[in-house]
């Protein structure tokens, strides 16, 4: 599994350019589903037929979080917007990839005391990105205006800890692949929706289920972590303790039903886990639950430190028990 989530990892797929990553996932799908396919607004969608006639729907977003080239100066440096919630402060001084190009984002400031002014009130209006053009006709034979652009960060295991970039939510989708390598004989038929442009407002997400009728859905989704220095007192959710069936958030409420059968698929797989609210934030269940008529839906989380940083961070453990834990799901009776 490590190497699928490596691949994942760092592949480039910021929102509405995910068509690299999912290569990647169809690759390690080989064998293991019935069928594909993609559907207009680009989300993947797989399956695995089952025995009766109910289906699941399983989904993880595949798309990352990242900047876009607003505008090229005459001496090549670009001027950039946010893809997605993105603070400018975790750019500062780190190398942003482009599709031709690397790039270094830094701050401006004439004088040091102008530099701390700008470093105080950081904002995306002072932030360039040098990608090392000696004017804009060089920079353009390498960017354009509307290129996006993605952290460039690399994957490493720190002992039971995986750090890389875009964790949110390329980990969700290692574990739907998981899942479906996992699946044998199913009971009911499991689609797996690998959706786009979640980060700039769960787009996917809100007709990944029309091409289907699914009883019910379940997002799979990175949560935030608190177990660190000054992490949030209201946050429960911890890294290493299993992976967490939310109750709530600020865009949606679960189902009680089906975290009522994930509670379940958890204790008959033997997997701990842990249940989260979050304060703030949403999964791509808030549009599930508002797809045709309302399709009953959860959020399972993998907790993770330091989201939308070029070192996102979950522990192993957490992941390879979302994986059991809905490998057991899926095969569950299904009674709403």
């Amino acid at each position: 599994m490590i190497d699928l989530i490596k691949e994942l990892t760092e592949s480039y797929g910021p929102s509405g350019r995910e068509e690299e990553v999912q290569k990647v996932v169809l690759k390690y799908l080989e064998g293991h589903i019935d069928g594909h396919k993609f559907d207009p607004v680009g989300n993947l969608l797989v399956w695995k037929r089952g025995r009766d006639d109910k289906e699941v729907l399983l989904d993880a977003h595949i798309d990352e979080i990242g900047l876009v080239v607003t505008n090229i100066d005459d001496k090549g440096f670009l001027r950039v917007e946010p893809v997605g919630g993105v603070s400018p402060y975790t750019y500062v001084g780190h190398r942003v990839r482009f599709p031709k190009a690397i790039g270094v984002v830094y701050y401006e400031g004439e004088t040091p005391e102008e530099q701390k002014k700008n470093l105080s009130n950081l904002t995306f209006d002072n932030l360039f990105v040098d990608i090392g053009a000696g004017d804009r006709s060089e920079a353009e034979s390498l960017v354009s205006i509307g290129t996006f652009g993605v952290y460039d960060s690399y994957f490493y295991k720190n002992g039971n800890y995986l750090t890389s970039k875009s964790m949110d939510d390329r980990i969700g989708c290692a574990v739907l692949v998981e899942v479906f390598r996992n699946l044998k004989d199913p009971r009911h038929t499991v689609i797996g929706s690998f959706s786009v442009q979640e980060e700039i407002g769960l787009v996917g997400a809100f007709v990944s289920a029309y091409s289907f009728s699914p009883q019910i859905c379940v997002a799979v989704d990175v949560t935030d972590s608190a177990d660190h220095p000054k992490g949030l007192k209201r946050h429960a959710m911890a890294l290493g303790k299993g992976p967490a069936i939310k109750i709530k958030d600020k865009m949606s409420i679960s189902h009680r039903k089906v975290v009522e059968l994930l509670e379940q698929a958890a204790q008959k797989a033997n997997v701990p886990y842990q249940k989260e609210v979050l304060t703030f934030g949403g999964t791509n269940a808030a549009a599930l639950q508002r797809t045709k008529e309302g399709i009953p839906s959860a959020t399972l989380s993998i907790p993770t430190r330091y989201v939308h940083s070029p070192s996102e961070t979950v522990s192993l453990n957490d992941v390879e028990g979302a994986v059991k834990l809905l490998v057991s799901f899926v095969d569950l009776e299904l009674e709403l």
